[in-house]
This record gives C-alpha cells, sequence and structure tokens, in this order.
C-alpha cells in the first residue's frame, strides 16, 4: 500500500494529513499560529511559524499512523497564496513576511499599472495590479524598506518557504505563481517584460514546475525534524484554492466550487485563458497541467465569523469547551432560530477591504440596519448571509463570462455548516453538494504527490478515484425570493458607501 502526505500551510495553522490510495485521511494534526497587525489593514506572519508548524505536524502524523516512513511516497504542498518570503544570500528570513490580507500596497498597484500599462499587465498576467498578489508587496518593501530590498536574494510564496526548509530548493508552481504577479500566465512561465518594468531579477525567484512535477526530495535535516525519510519526493503542490479545487474535484467543465475558508472563493476550471477584462475575478493557472481556473475572492469569509467569535461570544466558546463540541455548531443552531433576512440586518463583509467584485482596499465591515431589537443571533446570521451574499456576486461574474455551471460543490470549513450550505444553495438559487472528502487542500496536494510519485496516471484519473458526491442541499424558491430583496439592497451599499470608506481611510 503507498501512502501520500498533504500539507496545507493556512493562515491561521497548518494542517498535516496522511491519506491512503484511495483517498482515506488516516491521520491528521494541526497547529495554530498569529497573524500580526502592526497597523490598520496591514497583516503578516513570521515565515518560522510554519516551518515549525509543519515539521511539528508531520512528525505527529506518522506517529499516530503507525504508517512505515518508507511507505510514503510522496508529499505535497498547499499553502496560502500570494504572501512575500525575503531571504537574503544566507537564506535567512530578512523580515516578516506580508500575508494575501495586507492591504498597504494601494499606491504600488498604481506605480505596477504605470510601469507595465493596465492594459498590457492584464494580457500577461491575467489579472489587474492587485493589493492582495506578491508583486505589490515587493515593491512596496522596495519603496518603503530599501535597506532590506537590497539584501533580498531569494523571494518565495509561503508554501515555498516550507519547501525550501524540506528540500534545500528554490522553487514554485504555476498555480500559486500566478498569484504573484509575475508570471505570464497564458505562457506559464515568469514574465521577462514585468520583472524587467519592476526592476526585479528573475534570478530572485523559483524555478516554475508544473503543480504534479517532483520539485525536490527531504534532506537529512528536514528528515530529522518530521520523521520522513530523506529522499522522500516533494511535488510543486498548488496554492491553497488550486488544492483545495483538485481535493474537491474540480477538474472538468461544469462543475465549480464554493469555499469558505478564512477568505471565501468561488472556483471554476477552464479548458482555456478567460480574463475579465474589468478585473473583478481573477484568472490564473490551475494545478491541472494546460489548464486555468477563474475565481472571485471575498477577503473575510470566515474570518468574518472568527473575528465575531473571538470578541463577542466568549461564553459560547466556553460552553463549547464543556459540551466538547466545536463553538461554530452552537453558533449554527443560534443562527438558525433566525428567518432568512436575519430580521432586517444586513452586513458587509469588508473587514480586509476586498476583492471581488469591488478592488478596493479601503472599504471596511458594516452591519446596517441594527436597531435595538437584534440580539446576537440575528448579528451571527447577517454575517453568514453577507458573506454568502459577496459569493454570490462572484458566482454571477464568473456565468457572465461564459462558464457552464452544471454542479456546484461547497467545500472550506463554512462547507461543513448545513445551514451556510442551504443558505448558498438558497442565495444562488442552485443545488449545493458535498462530496466524501473534507480535507480540500491538503488532499488535492497528495492525489498530486500521488501522481508525480506514480501512484496515479493522471489527476483525473486520482480524483475519479477519491471523490464522490455525498450529500445535497436543495434550493429553495421561496427563500431565493427573500433573500433577492437583500441581495439587491446589499449590492446598492456599497455603491452608497464608497466615497466614505475612502474618507474613513484618511482619518485613520
Amino acid at each position: 500500500m503507498a501512502y501520500l502526505l498533504g500539507v496545507d500551510i493556512g493562515t491561521s495553522g497548518t494542517k498535516t494529513v496522511l491519506f491512503d490510495e484511495q483517498g482515506n485521511a488516516l491521520a491528521s494534526a494541526l497547529q495554530e499560529y498569529p497573524m500580526y497587525q502592526p497597523k490598520n489593514g496591514w497583516a503578516e506572519q513570521d515565515p518560522e511559524d510554519w516551518w515549525k508548524a509543519t515539521y511539528t505536524t508531520i512528525n505527529k502524523v506518522i506517529a499516530k499512523s503507525g504508517v512505515s516512513p518508507s511507505e510514503i511516497k510522496g508529499l505535497g504542498l498547499s499553502g496560502q497564496m500570494h504572501g512575500a518570503v525575503l531571504l537574503d544570500k544566507n537564506n535567512q528570513v530578512l523580515r516578516s513576511a506580508i500575508i494575501w490580507a495586507d492591504q498597504r500596497t494601494e499606491a504600488e498597484c498604481k506605480q505596477i499599472t504605470e510601469l507595465v500599462g493596465a492594459k498590457r499587465l492584464i494580457e500577461i498576467t491575467a489579472n489587474p495590479a492587485l493589493t492582495g498578489f506578491t508583486a505589490s508587496k515587493i515593491m512596496w518593501v522596495k519603496n518603503h524598506q530599501p535597506e532590506i530590498f537590497d539584501k533580498i536574494n531569494k523571494i518565495l510564496l509561503p508554501k515555498d518557504y516550507v519547501r525550501f526548509c524540506l528540500t534545500g530548493e528554490f522553487a514554485t508552481e504555476v498555480s500559486d505563481a500566478s498569484g504573484m504577479q509575475l508570471l505570464d500566465v497564458p505562457n506559464r512561465c515568469w514574465s521577462d517584460e514585468v520583472l524587467a518594468k519592476l526592476g526585479l531579477e528573475k534570478s530572485m525567484l523559483g524555478k516554475v514546475y508544473e503543480s504534479q512535477e517532483i520539485t525536490g526530495t527531504v534532506h537529512s535535516k528536514a528528515a530529522e525534524l518530521t520523521g520522513l525519510n530523506v529522499g522522500t519526493p516533494v511535488v510543486g503542490g498548488a496554492g491553497d484554492q488550486a488544492a483545495g479545487a483538485i481535493g474537491n474535484g474540480i477538474v472538468k467543465t461544469g462543475v465549480i466550487s464554493s469555499t469558505i475558508g478564512t477568505s471565501g472563493v468561488v472556483f471554476a476550471y477552464s479548458d482555456n485563458v478567460r480574463i475579465d477584462p474589468l478585473g473583478r475575478v481573477h484568472t490564473l493557472c490551475h494545478a491541472v497541467p494546460n489548464t486555468w481556473h477563474i475565481m472571485g475572492v471575498t477577503q473575510a469569509a470566515g474570518l468574518s465569523l472568527q473575528w465575531f467569535r473571538n470578541n463577542f461570544c466568549k461564553e459560547v466558546m466556553e460552553t463549547a469547551e464543556l459540551m466538547d463540541v466545536d463553538p461554530y455548531y452552537l453558533m449554527d443552531q443560534s443562527a438558525k432560530k433566525v428567518e432568512p433576512g436575519s430580521n432586517g440586518l444586513l452586513y458587509l463583509p469588508y473587514l480586509m477591504g476586498e476583492r471581488t467584485p469591488h478592488l478596493d482596499s479601503d472599504c471596511r465591515g458594516v452591519f446596517f440596519g441594527l436597531s435595538a431589537m437584534h440580539t446576537k443571533k440575528e448579528m451571527l446570521r447577517s454575517i453568514m448571509e453577507g458573506v454568502t451574499y459577496s459569493l454570490r456576486e462572484c458566482y454571477e461574474i464568473i456565468q457572465e463570462l461564459g462558464v457552464e455551471v452544471n454542479e456546484v460543490r461547497a467545500s472550506g470549513g463554512g462547507g461543513k455548516s448545513p445551514l451556510w450550505r442551504q443558505m448558498q444553495a438558497d442565495v444562488f438559487n442552485h443545488d449545493i453538494c458535498t462530496i466524501n472528502a473534507s480535507e480540500g487542500p491538503a488532499l488535492g496536494v497528495a492525489i498530486l504527490a500521488g501522481v508525480g510519485s506514480g501512484v496515479y496516471n493522471s489527476v483525473m484519473e486520482a480524483c475519479d478515484a477519491t471523490i464522490r458526491v455525498k450529500v445535497s442541499e436543495n434550493a429553495n424558491s421561496e427563500a431565493h425570493e427573500k433573500y433577492n430583496g437583500y441581495y439587491e439592497l446589499y449590492k446598492k451599499l456599497y455603491r452608497s458607501l464608497k466615497d466614505d470608506f475612502k474618507t474613513m481611510a484618511k482619518l485613520v
């Protein structure tokens, strides 16, 4: 029997899962770490936290499973996208990593657009300049911390820093590299033109692989820390969204996913490059060779509910601990008592600015319609509904681009909530299904590791062998009609508040 490891380096923690050839999870471990926000709209993490969490969880999983390291045929890495890890010539981290949620780079986005040209930038990178993407973060360091920029020898994405710690190789793969805004997305290689115009050297970047290709093997020091055998293959892996899509079987036309994790993503497979000329959704290379994907992103999806839990649900968390249940289960039960529409309360999920459909780093979260009649349970439900309205905006833009939608699969932490799944079915007016596997990104990169190490012949074959639809929430037409009125008001609120968000940003 062959076994495969999937390591998902997320924003809140790293999760490692060991799978058998049928995609069954045999053991898993999670280690959390903090995110730092030194200023409003900033978001940073310590790369060493990712590496420590990786080797600790791999070690735990191997110990729990009882599987011999010699039977582990490959390892795949998934990770939060767009972060900037900067190393000096001695391979030491120069500063905290500026991660995907950071919104400080509005001026750098304008600078990149001017240097490359708005139309040309979209032609090459398939996206307009975005505050969330890596290029603007590099330019921010260049503009504001030149003493650090001058020492940069290598620029790595979060999962690729972990790859370096495992293998000693400087490498990345097409799906994650697409989110740096330095890749020629149609041709799946670094763009000499963009690099030259931004004053960056190609030598600063790792070699680009397809996601299933072997990029290196575990070296002796990493083997000692992880418990893996020296020489265990490490494949390219994928950015978290492409990895989660593989783990959901989003590898063919007509099947899309709606994922609620820290961020929220509606993800669609495409055989060709489809670019939104308005830049509302992102086109990136998929983790399946010679394919692409389109995704709309809600910056603070699950993050909105986590923020509310951490700040206003202490007693719920204490009760959940006593009952030995997940606090989100109790929060779900509370929100379920409220009718669709949250008794006239709307929530805009802009805690970290927004990406789809509004490229706006200054917008912020709003409760609209709050009155003395509202309680915590209305606020909980309105957060879930507001995130779902944002995902519907992503869903509708993807349909505008001519993407066929026959099946919508829910995933991520939010996908485990029957209430949130039903909410998506009703708001989208489309049945929502879930699959037998719940490990998303970890399963996706384990599948890629299986392809790279010869356990499977292709990604499609592996998905057919491991993934099956399990349950479905059917859309309720009455609820859909009720949600429609709130949805139209939800969309109008951003337009009404757009200038006020800019004014507030200047005051902070």
